[in-house]
């Protein structure tokens, strides 16, 4: 049986602030030991409740995290200095799995060929056209 993860990896977890395979190892652990399921439950208690500490809400709203405009013009390399150096640390170095996850879409919609970006400006005319 593996070990119960401690107090810290839980909150981690639930911000969803670990990294793929640790938040796997936290998930497989739960399912080992109901009493960490308890712990989790007091967790959001605690937070739903309103004791927070100024870390917890930063993390929880993600007050660092870039706007998805910003992450599209630090690939296209037209951020000033400063900010492309805040953008780089926040993916890289923080991790943050959300902004990883944004980066990687712009990408793909990045290498996309103009045929499919034209279907897919045309399926999101078609679908919203009873709107307009």
């Amino acid at each position: 049986m593996t070990k119960p993860p401690r107090q810290s990896e839980l909150e981690a977890y639930l911000d969803e602030a670990l990294p793929s395979g640790e938040m796997a190892r936290v998930e497989h652990a739960l399912r080992g030991h109901p009493e960490c399921i308890e712990q989790l439950a007091a967790i959001n208690a605690r937070r739903d409740a309103g004791v927070h500490t100024l870390g917890e809400i930063w993390r929880r709203h993600r007050l660092s995290c870039p706007t998805r405009a910003q992450l599209g013009s630090y690939l296209m390399g037209v951020l000033p200095d400063d900010a492309a150096d805040h953008v780089a640390f926040h993916v890289k170095v923080a991790g943050c799995r959300r902004c990883q996850a944004s980066l990687e879409d712009l990408r793909q919609k990045e290498a996309e060929s103009p045929e499919a970006v034209e279907i897919r400006r045309r399926k999101y005319f078609q679908s919203s056209a009873g709107y307009l």
